[in-house]
């Protein structure tokens, strides 16, 4: 395929990097404020000195073609790859590459995305399913189940085969273990074909440990009074550490057409500034035609941000309350949702946030969230598992294999498909998976390797089940590729896999049937407990319509007068206990590990 230039406007658009431009010529941009002196080194070429800019960019423009290794020269002589290399030949410490971003030709260049309400989120690791071609060959099971959008994890480069993602170093760089950036984009234009919208998941909070090269170079980058627990924060307060992280996000936005982004643990960016300012940077680069979605992970529930320029925001309070109610767990963060947890789950059904600016009791003092009720209920996403919540477990079980009764289990996912919030699937869970979802890396620094496992293994000691430093020992060693092994989720063909498929497709269907045409601004009209790990929640929908969903987590039926007078006809949904005529009859009893969904259209003359 010959190679075709960018658009006029990609080095305005891009600050950093090896940008192709008009012509044949490629403008490299190097940011290093303190170095006087900087070289361009071409694989194979004498090193070429750099024009030193005012804004601290060192800058050369050549004829170079596609494909071009490259890196930068030091004045001591250190050879340093690209922090915004389009492409790695080979890993974080090898040479960058140019790259043509324009040359790949769109079977599906109409695609404008879907609507926020639509969506119906499926997280998921590439490497685990085979790369950017084993993903792809995925999709179409994905799209039968019922799923919208899928999220890959971060694909940023990041050192060895095998990562979570959150330990990437160049942010503009697909990973290559997963595949070339043509399969990146053959695996979007696919799914895009078959409606199903792709997010990606990026860190700006801080670089991995290895094969970050900026403190080298550019310490500026980073701020020197205060720290993370990665280490120096991001100097936010920077206007080209601004512009690195928002031109990023247009990046994957523009030039591989995803359609939203997941920003993690964004409560770990210490200017506040940045996120309004960036989303509507990115915002402004695109017509309002075309669908674009930013997803926040922010421990600091700022809801503020989500009346602001983002979609949503991962609702961990609903996950933590729903696990302890589930597992009965109280420990680490669980502790925090131990008490009035049925309360806690019915205001996080009403109002979004639990937390919402009172002191959070695991840590004496912090206040913890803003005012959330006001909000559409699309602006939470509600999991039962992800990513974080599994592996971050010593031992990466799922809630099947937590001794989860199967019919709790299939009532909470009744509650989290059926409720007008967003869901997002963790890949496995809709075959009921017990295969463990652990930690793993491969770092080729055995220092660094050893750190990583004894630092894991130490944070556990607090916990009840590994005081005992044998206890401790058990736990898996990341960097051992057996971890990796042990967390695919295996090809699943069983009488289990298949109820499990069949019972997410059934409420997918429902959801898509009855409450995504009706989603997009809907409003609680209230929560109350019924009993133990029991509710009753309702909704004002679009439309005028009430959805009301009655949820019994627990294992003993519960009294609930209004069942008793519930008419039969506007019942979307019974189970998975009893025969829905059972459930539905006079006696006004919510049975035990159930889920009960109404939808009563808008009487004639009721205009909300």
């Amino acid at each position: 395929m010959s190679r075709r230039t960018s658009t006029p406007d990609s080095r305005d658009l891009y600050s950093f990097g090896a940008v192709p431009v008009l012509g044949s010529e490629t403008r490299f941009r190097f940011w290093a404020p303190g170095l006087d002196a900087v070289s361009l080194v071409l694989e194979g070429n004498t090193p070429q000195r750099m024009r030193k800019l005012d804004n601290g960019f060192h800058e050369l423009v050549l004829p170079v073609p596609t494909g071009t290794r490259y890196r930068y020269g030091l004045p001591d002589g250190t050879l340093v790859p690209d922090p915004a290399s389009r492409l790695q030949d080979g890993d974080v410490h090898d040479a960058s590459v140019v790259c043509d971003l324009q040359h790949y030709t769109w079977t599906n260049a109409h695609w404008k995305g879907r609507p926020w309400s639509e969506a119906i989120l499926y997280e998921l690791h590439c490497g685990l399913y085979g790369g950017f071609k084993g993903v792809q060959q995925r999709l179409p099971e994905l799209q039968k189940l019922g799923v919208t959008a899928i999220e890959l994890m971060p694909i940023a480069d990041f050192p060895g085969p095998r990562n979570w993602g959150y330990d990437g170093v160049l942010p503009y760089a697909p990973d290559r273990a997963y595949g070339t950036p043509d399969e990146l984009r053959s695996l979007i234009d696919t799914a895009h074909g078959l409606g199903l919208m792709v997010f990606l998941d990026v860190v700006y909070n801080h670089f991995g440990p290895d094969g970050n090269y900026l403190p080298s170079y550019a310490p500026e980058f980073f701020r020197s009074d205060l720290d993370t627990p990665w280490g120096p924060a991001i100097d936010f307060r920077r206007d080209a550490v601004r512009r690195f992280f928002a031109e990023n996000a247009l990046y994957w936005l523009r030039e591989y057409r995803f359609d939203g982004l997941r920003l993690d643990a964004v409560h770990a960016i210490s200017d506040k500034t940045w996120l309004p300012e960036m989303a509507d940077f990115v915002r402004s680069q695109f017509g309002p035609e075309r669908h674009v979605h930013l997803v926040l992970e922010n421990d600091d529930n700022a809801a503020g941000l989500l009346r602001q320029a983002f979609d949503a925001q991962w609702n961990d309070d609903a996950h933590h309350v729903v696990h302890h109610l589930l597992t009965r767990e109280d420990s680490g963060y669980y502790a925090s949702y131990a008490k009035d947890a049925t309360q806690m789950l019915a205001r996080a059904l009403s109002e979004g946030f639990v937390f919402q600016g009172q002191e959070d009791p695991l840590k004496p003092g912090r206040i913890r969230g803003e005012p959330s009720a006001d909000l559409p209920t699309d602006r939470f996403v509600f999991f039962l598992q992800n990513h974080d919540q599994t592996g971050n477990r010593a031992m990466g079980e799922r809630l099947a294999a937590l001794g989860v009764a199967p019919d709790a289990l299939r009532a909470a996912v009744a509650l989290q498909l059926l409720t007008p919030q967003i869901p997002l699937i963790f890949m496995g869970e809709e075959l009921g998976t017990v295969t463990p979802f652990l930690y793993f890396t491969s770092h080729t620094q055995p220092e660094l390797a050893d750190a990583v496992r004894e630092g894991r293994r130490k944070e556990f000691a607090t916990f009840p089940a590994f005081a005992d430093p044998e206890a401790r020992s058990a736990i898996p060693d990341p960097n051992d590729e057996g971890t990796w092994e042990q967390s695919r989720v295996p090809e699943a063909d069983s009488q289990h896999a298949n109820e499990w498929r069949q019972w997410y497709r059934q409420l997918l269907a429902l959801r898509s049937q009855h409450i995504v045409p009706r989603l997009s601004g809907a409003r609680s009209v209230g929560a109350e407990v019924l009993g133990e790990a029991a509710v009753k929640a309702a909704w004002k929908m679009r439309d005028g319509a009430t959805l009301t969903v009655y949820c019994n987590l627990g294992s003993t039926a519960c009294p609930c007068a209004s069942l008793a007078t519930l008419d039969a006809s506007i019942v979307l949904f019974a189970g998975p206990g009893p025969e829905p005529e059972e459930m539905l009859g006079g006696a006004g009893v919510l049975p035990g590990r159930s889920v009960i969904v109404a939808l009563e259209p808008q009487e004639e003359g009721d205009h909300a």
